[in-house]
């Protein structure tokens, strides 16, 4: 069968997802795609140096702080100017304005941090060689400014460019080449990111030819040429990226040579990873006698940053806890008076290692919910192990807005404090749900559920069961204590504005 007379796929898919992939795909006329191409080769210079402006203007502001709440004597002002000047660069040399790390996952910040704290952790080992040289006042004001100032102008920027790439704009121009199969895949995950910084102008194929179509998920992919042409196809179409999808005829040596091909377009070589579930903290280049050798570390479930990751559990949880108390005690006396039955609901979960717990709840159904539960299995909505009924008739009514702003997870800070459940990890499973579980499945149990996780801040019940494993996988194998805090800001947004939950 021609790839032009393939069916369409996949028709069911939810329409935002649908709309975000005709965004990347860039569908429209022919001359709209090739004007956002020659845009698209300036807007990242463009931003660079936006950033460039930002963090210069910033750290100036942090400088002039410590100078005028801090205290100043002449070798403090001589530190402080260095700092001036040196801190953007550092920001420079480590990469944090690189187009690679624009508006996608925590590298960006990673970067900004790691700058920002070497840096003065130089200033401090001279600070204290060098008496009265930058007091420590001086010192915390400076940097705790300049660092904030730095994320928030950072977070600002990224909204705004995510913003951006909704409606298709920013994005860089690009053509995914290999088999029609490896070429559905690679743009299905791009779809599945909101902040996907491809503009997908087409595919290249083994023996396509131009007039030709791939189906994606019910929308059309021109097929530009074959894969022996695609270097005249990028000059044409004026394509920043080549996103090698899968294994293509030629092989290595295929590759290589289309990498020296593309020099002179200045267009990037992606090569898309058969590692999936694996971030880029874990991967590492370890060149042999010109052998690019790709080093994964091995996941670690337990260590110092477990140790960290507890502290900082405990921590925000008593914090939590202590500043909620006042409206918990009244969600408390709305539960009682709304509906007869306990306040709290105490419910299995299978926790880290298998281990059963009993999670709390406010209560948010009738009491007899548990015993109603056979009579709506042919009303369920969820997918895969999960049972969802978008509206149930079990949940009482301060349940539905209770649920609605996760209010009723609250007590869950509790299991927190008794270390059965972490503030950010997998969501925890119904021993029914475990038993149904595929093998590979069951590594989402290999550390605690989290009260949130990826799956609370990526759609809650809109996402289908696969998604959700997905994700839960990718958490457990690629956690981070700058992710879990990236995580807990979301989910901040995610409650102020909800989006799936019921």
């Amino acid at each position: 069968m021609s790839v032009g007379a393939e069916q369409n796929i996949g028709s069911s898919i939810p329409s935002w997802r649908g709309t975000r992939l005709m965004s990347l795909l860039g569908l429209g006329s022919s001359a709209t795609r090739i004007a956002r191409s020659a845009r698209a080769q300036v807007w990242p210079r463009r931003y660079a140096l936006y950033l460039r402006v930002a963090d210069t203007v910033i750290v100036f502001a942090a400088v002039a702080i410590g100078l005028l709440f801090g205290g100043a004597g002449p070798h403090t002002a001589i530190a402080l100017v260095l700092i001036a000047v040196v801190w953007p660069i550092a920001l420079g040399v480590y990469g944090s304005r690189d187009g690679s790390v624009f508006g996608i996952g925590a590298e960006e910040y990673r970067r900004v941090v790691a700058a920002s704290v070497q840096l003065f952790a130089v200033m401090a080992i001279t600070a204290l060689l060098v008496s009265d040289w930058l007091p420590a006042r001086v010192f915390t004001l400076v940097f705790g400014t300049g660092l904030f100032g730095l994320l928030m102008a950072r977070w600002s920027t990224r909204r705004w460019l995510n913003a951006q790439r909704q409606n298709g704009l920013y994005l860089t121009p690009a053509v995914v080449v290999g088999e029609p199969e490896d070429v559905r895949y690679v743009i299905r995950r791009i779809s599945a990111s909101s902040g996907a910084p491809y503009n997908v102008l087409g595919a290249v194929l083994p023996g396509g030819r131009r007039g030709q179509s791939l189906a994606v998920d019910g929308n059309r992919l021109p097929v530009l040429s074959s894969i022996d042409d695609v270097v005249r196809t990028v000059a044409l179409k004026k394509a920043g990226a080549v996103i090698i999808a899968g294994p293509v005829p030629g092989g290595n040596q295929y590759v290589r040579e289309l990498g020296w091909n593309l020099e002179q377009y200045d267009a990037e070589l992606v090569l898309a990873s058969t590692l999936t579930n694996v971030a880029g903290p874990r991967i590492h280049w370890r060149p042999v006698q010109g052998l690019p050798l790709m080093e994964v570390d091995l996941p670690h479930y337990s260590g110092a940053k477990h140790v960290v990751k507890r502290g900082m559990d405990i921590l925000f949880a008593a914090g939590a806890l202590a500043v909620l108390s006042p409206i918990l005690a009244v969600l408390a006396c709305i539960v009682r008076l709304d509906s007869p039955g306990p306040v709290l609901f105490r419910q299995e979960r299978i926790g880290k290692d298998g281990k059963p717990f009993k999670m709390l709840k406010f209560r948010s159904m009738v009491p007899t919910a548990e015993e109603q539960l056979g009579k709506l299995a042919q009303a369920n909505e969820g997918a895969g192990v999960l049972f969802k009924v978008k509206n149930d008739p079990r949940v009482t009514r301060c349940g539905r807005w209770m649920r609605r702003f996760s209010l009723d997870e609250l007590p869950q800070f509790v299991n927190v404090l008794r270390g059965e459940m972490s503030l950010v990890g997998p969501r925890p499973p119904l021993a029914r749900e475990v038993g149904q579980y595929e093998r590979f499945t069951h590594r989402r149990m290999l550390i605690k559920p989290g009260i949130t996780g990826l799956w609370q801040v990526s759609g809650r019940s809109d996402l289908d069961w696969d998604d959700a494993v997905r994700l839960d996988l990718y958490y457990v194998e690629n956690w981070s204590l700058l992710g879990d805090l990236m995580i807990l800001w979301r989910t901040f947004r995610a409650v102020v504005a909800p989006i799936g939950a019921y």
